[in-house]
């Protein structure tokens, strides 16, 4: 503790008491004042009549900081992108700290810098909130939960009861780049290329995607379990099987050299900057154009396509060399606290 000064969390910081109020002065206000308002136990967000997309999220994502983000913007990032894949415009969001004692401020400044940044990036407002304080040993340094509220695009008629046979599959990136990402730098793994994230906010990529084209049916972000996860639950929903191609799966050659050395399928591996689309066939060409147009659909491919089931609902892919194995459901996380 420096001399006049108190560097790290304590319990009293959480206590609803004078350094309570101080914390939300000092470090919070200046970032989100503006969309906080007064300060009241419920945030009044003024919106379009129509309907409202809510979800919430915990971000629990070890090391805290990581090459290409940290939990902060992952935080913002991961809601911003549950309501932007629902066919939603994020509108306002909710920010919980669960922070252990002894915490360093220097640290907690870092992070809700980052929440700002990402907020104002994404064009979102941090308008509410709450901080929890917790005896040292009792979490993992800091815990993050958000919730987001968005107001559903109009006409956008998004869900697996809209798939059909026929229509075409489309990922809009590389994928496992996050997954991967945490893993090399938690356990310390050094490659020939440094793994980035693709931590990012999609919202103008999915919305642009709905105003541009008309065509999209279904958006997921593939977070954990990754494609395969995300292929799997549209086969089982819709009692509909998936045939991709592998030749057509776009993988940063690093993420996916990283994945064979350490035994991991490509396919399982998280993503935060991303999502999967099913769209009309006959405008996946327009959906493809739509998405490369932005720097984060840059490498959007066309991965496959929805097929009538024979029997039991499966995803497929057809490999590089020819062959053809099922995708299987991954049985739980492969990489834990990757978010």
């Amino acid at each position: 503790m420096k001399a006049g000064r108190i560097d790290r969390v304590l319990l009293a910081h959480g206590g609803g008491g004078q350094l309570s109020a101080e914390f939300i002065e000092r470090y919070l206000l200046p970032r989100f004042g503006k969309g906080i308002g007064e300060l009241v136990d419920a945030a009044e967000c003024t919106v379009s009549a129509g309907s409202l997309c809510f979800t919430t999220d915990s971000y629990v994502v070890k090391p805290l900081f990581f090459n290409g983000g940290d939990i902060g913007k992952l935080a913002v990032c991961g809601t911003v992108n549950d309501l932007a894949v629902c066919g939603a415009r994020p509108l306002a969001l909710c920010l919980s700290l669960i922070i252990e004692e002894g915490f360093e401020f220097e640290l907690l400044e870092r992070i809700l810098d980052s929440v700002a940044a990402a907020a104002d990036e994404n064009r979102v407002a941090v308008v509410t909130g709450d901080t929890k304080t917790v005896e040292a040993g009792a979490a993992d340094r800091i815990y993050l939960n958000t919730a987001g509220i968005g107001t559903k695009v109009e006409g956008a008629e998004l869900g697996f009861r809209m798939i059909r046979p026929g229509d075409s599959v489309i990922v809009s990136g590389t994928i496992g780049d996050h997954g991967m990402a945490i893993l090399s730098q938690r356990e310390g793994i050094r490659f020939q290329s440094r793994v980035r994230s693709d931590c990012a906010g999609i919202a103008d990529l999915s919305l642009a995607l709905l105003d541009k084209t008309g065509a999209v049916k279904f958006m997921r972000d593939p977070t954990r379990g990754g494609l395969a996860a995300t292929l799997n639950e549209i086969a089982r929903a819709t009692g509909l099987s998936i045939e991709i191609n592998e030749a057509d799966v776009p993988v940063n050659a690093v993420v996916m050299g990283a994945a064979g050395m350490l035994g991991l399928d490509v396919l399982n591996i998280a993503n935060e900057g991303k999502l999967v689309a099913v769209v009309n066939a006959a405008s996946a060409e327009d959906c493809l154009i739509c998405l490369r147009s932005s720097p984060l659909g840059a490498e959007a491919s066309i991965i496959g396509r929805v097929l009538e089931s024979r029997g039991a609902p499966v995803v497929e892919m057809t490999t590089k060399i020819g062959g053809r194995r099922i995708v299987q459901m991954p049985y739980g996380r492969e990489l834990p606290r990757i978010c």
